[in-house]
């Protein structure tokens, strides 16, 4: 009896497992100890670095003698009675809890075991684990989340029935619903090949660009406007465009990332490069007339290093700004030579209040069909006008134009002398050809003139002399003290090997998708943890952004590793990639799964923009065009009343533009359209790469009052009516299954039934009711 007791009071730390330096000690070292005992060396206390073994063991200080927790200074500190003593000091309000103290104690009892930080070691291909069930493990990555399941002895969650999945599916790949028909074809023959059939026509899908663009977006910080002061917008939607096409005919992502940073920089650099280059320009702005140029230098370098480190290496590198980072190895240093790959990038002192504003360098973009006819409208030009003649007439042209514009303000004196100048050029412009042959030209050249006109501008990145980027102490833009920095990587991680005097934007693009001279390994694994997080709802690593020691250790870091290097053997090829996640019997399985059973999916709610697709959808209302101008749907009046510098009056779109994708709302940074900001849509001043996902009334009230939502619900009550059958149950159930995929239940039917004043009328407006009602559902806007 005294044995079993002894055993059962057994501290903690005898019987646990063994702990793992990453996932369970570096967090509380990091989060409590290093912004005092950390990289930073202007802030660290008493000399003593803990983020670093040699330092952290050294015999001189003795705060941490592995094996002897008793003799360990660390130990001593954190359980001490005294203000003077106790570790971390109260003044920085984190103290230890009990089990944090715990967990230090047996660390250092089992030997204080310690590793370097899991996101800057190359990922490594581990072997599948071993699992009992090897049934159900059907796919590679099977064997690591059944493997897991098994570790906490459970079982894994039964496969998603087949209704759930498709519609999983669509909403994840194109982020629109199925159609019904869709839906009832895949539950009558839901085989393994019909599924894979199906991964393979999503992917394919145009939409499916569409889908990853608007979490792209996101990263980068996409926006119609500038951001700062007035924001007031400036040309950029053709970027927006280029991503969408670039995932749709599956650019590998190494190739994506260099037209991005550098599409200005590689060899002969196409029209659609320099539309990628865009990227550079994405940052927020200042248009204000007393701007100091020299401050917004200093803002915008940090907006730009916050946002390259973060999309591509999911790192704080903008934390150095002001000094060496307090938690991560970057030092203040590594700011300003990462910032310095961008000093070549010329867009200081715009000022004015224009609408739109004019950001150069930029160039103008038309749609394919309209570059077809500009082309062909040239080319038969050429025949009729040789290009020196059309040059003449051009400039001939121009002359006319502005004698013209200078006539109507003439006195009238010199109006005589005007159109006899006029004359002249007209006695000019003959000359370059026959009669019919320049009215021809002149009635092209007109045409041509008029297309041209419907092109978009966007601003492109063109190198130009780099300016002087200098390490600013305490981030100060006026003191000019601080040494040269000149392009490079942090430190830490190396440096990249060149012959050239200064690198470029091109070379640091190459180094972070390199995976055998730079660090692409890396990235990998920061962009498969993202792909996991959209397939998935949750990262293997939760937090998405950081992987420095202020973020999460991944959950399952053999499952990552291996995600990183599968996506390395493809190339960089994204939708192989999903397309193989999306094969596993992981991916497939159900959400909300009972006790005893686990499932890695998570039930959520759709996007913003989501939202919107999906309701428009189903009411048939939706335009499904890909690409264009941003689009203004109903806002409501006097929402940009504080909106000035200079005020203006938000002017809504009509006819079909009203129905275009969530992804083509106008983005107003300082003003975002409620609807999306109801639903969790970030301004997009800074990276985001997970939106919070909040339930408040206000979600509800848009969902019930919006226009755009109440036309819906009008539109999907015609559809009913017309297409639904001629009975109540009929309609009833041809609604539920175009916008959930299912029939109603008895006590959904009997609710809804009750909202009819009159079942037996036909009239439209006694449906809309239950069109808005089940438009309002939370499962229609869930995504299981």
């Amino acid at each position: 009896m005294k044995k079993i007791l002894f055993l059962f009071f057994l501290p903690f730390f005898l019987w646990s497992k063994p702990l793992d330096f990453n996932r369970d000690v570096r967090p509380i070292l990091s989060d409590k100890c290093f912004s005092c005992h950390g990289p930073d060396e202007h802030g660290r206390k008493a000399d003593l670095r803990l983020d670093i073994e040699k330092n952290a063991k050294d015999s001189d200080f003795m705060a941490i003698v592995a094996g002897k927790p008793d003799e360990s200074e660390m130990i001593f500190r954190i359980h001490s009675d005294d203000e003077d003593e106790i570790m971390p000091p109260p003044e920085i309000g984190k103290p230890l809890t009990a089990k944090e103290k715990k967990v230090l104690e047996q660390w250092i009892r089992e030997g204080a075991v310690w590793a370097d930080h899991w996101a800057y070691v190359d990922p490594v291909k581990n072997p599948l684990p071993k699992v009992e069930n090897k049934s159900w493990a059907k796919h590679w990555i099977d064997h690591f989340s059944l493997s897991h399941y098994e570790r906490e002895k459970a079982d894994p969650a039964p496969d998603a029935d087949p209704v759930n999945l498709i519609r999983r599916l669509h909403f994840d790949l194109t982020g629109l619903p199925p159609k019904s028909e869709t839906v009832d074809k895949f539950v009558q023959n839901p085989s393994p090949k019909a599924y894979s059939e199906l991964v393979n026509q999503l992917l394919d899908s145009r939409h499916f660009g569409e889908r990853m663009a608007i979490y792209w977006l996101d990263l980068v910080r996409y926006a119609d406007t500038v951001g700062y002061h007035g924001d007031q917008p400036h040309n950029i939607s053709p970027y927006r465009d280029w991503v969408i096409n670039a995932f749709n005919q599956n650019m590998p992502f190494d190739q994506f990332t260099r037209e991005q940073l550098a599409g200005d920089l590689l060899p002969n650099s196409t029209t659609q490069q320099k539309v990628a280059s865009g990227y550079n320009r994405l940052l927020q702005t200042t248009h204000e007339g007393g701007l100091q140029i020299k401050e917004y230098d200093a803002i915008y370098a940090a907006d730009r290093v916050r946002n390259v480190s973060e999309v591509w290496m999911g790192a704080t590198v903008g934390c150095a700004q002001c000094h060496d980072h307090k938690y991560d190895p970057y030092t203040i240093k590594d700011h300003y030579a990462m910032a310095a790959f961008f000093a070549d990038i010329g867009d200081r002192g715009f000022t004015g209040n224009s609408l739109p504003t004019r950001r150069p360098p930029e160039i103008t973009i038309h749609n394919p069909k309209n570059l077809a006819k500009i082309q062909q409208l040239q080319k038969e030009m050429n025949t009729l006008l040789p290009p020196a003649n059309q040059k003449k007439f051009q400039e001939f042209q121009d002359r006319k134009n502005r004698l013209t514009s200078t006539l109507k303000k003439a006195k009238e004196k010199d109006k005589q002398d005007l159109q006899n100048k006029m004359g002249n050029l007209d006695k000019e412009i003959s000359k370059l050809t026959g009669e019919k042959e320049l009215a021809r030209y002149r009635k092209m050249h007109r045409e041509k003139v008029e297309i041209e006109k419907l092109g978009r501008p966007t601003m492109i990145s063109q190198a130009v002399k780099p300016r002087t980027m200098r390490v600013l102490p305490r981030g100060n833009w006026m003191d000019e003290s601080g040494p040269i920095a000149l392009p490079a990587i942090p430190e830490f991680l190396g440096q990249i090997q060149s012959q050239k005097e200064r690198l470029t934007r091109l070379d640091l693009a190459n180094w972070l998708t390199d995976s055998q001279n730079g660090k692409g390994k890396l990235h990998a694994r920061v962009l498969a943890n993202r792909v996991w997080f959209l397939l998935f709802g949750k990262g293997l690593a939760p937090d998405l952004t950081d992987f420095g020691g202020q973020g999460t250790p991944p959950e399952h870091p053999e499952l990552l590793d291996n995600l990183a290097h599968s996506l390395l053997e493809k190339k960089w090829n994204l939708k192989a990639f999903i397309r193989d996640i999306l094969l596993s019997r992981t991916y497939q399985q159900s959400t909300l799964p009972k006790k005893g059973f686990l499932s890695m999916q998570i039930a959520r709610r759709l996007p913003a923009e989501f939202v919107r697709d999906n309701i428009l959808a189903v009411s048939g209302l939706l335009v499904p065009e890909i690409g264009g101008p941003s689009v203004k749907p109903f806002q409501p009046p006097g929402y940009y009343r504080h909106l000035n510098f200079p005020r203006r009056v938000y002017k809504q779109d009509t006819g079909d533009t009203q129905w275009r994708r969530g992804l083509y709302v106008h983005w107003q940074r300082q003003f975002l359209h409620p609807m999306m900001k109801a639903f969790d849509a970030p301004s997009r001043e800074e990276c985001t790469t997970q939106r919070p996902q909040s339930n408040t009334p206000l979600a509800a009230l848009v969902l019930l009052n919006d226009p755009t939502f109440i036309e819906a619900a009008k539109a999907f009550t015609h559809r009913i009516i017309k297409q639904g059958g001629t009975s109540v149950t009929e309609r009833l159930d041809y609604a539920f299954k175009e916008s959930i995929s299912r029939s109603p239940d008895k006590f959904e039917s009997e609710t809804l039934i009750a909202l009819l004043d009159d079942p037996k009328t036909t009239e439209p407006e006694n449906w809309t009711p239950i069109a808005r009602a089940i438009l309002n559902l939370a499962e229609t806007n869930l995504r299981r």
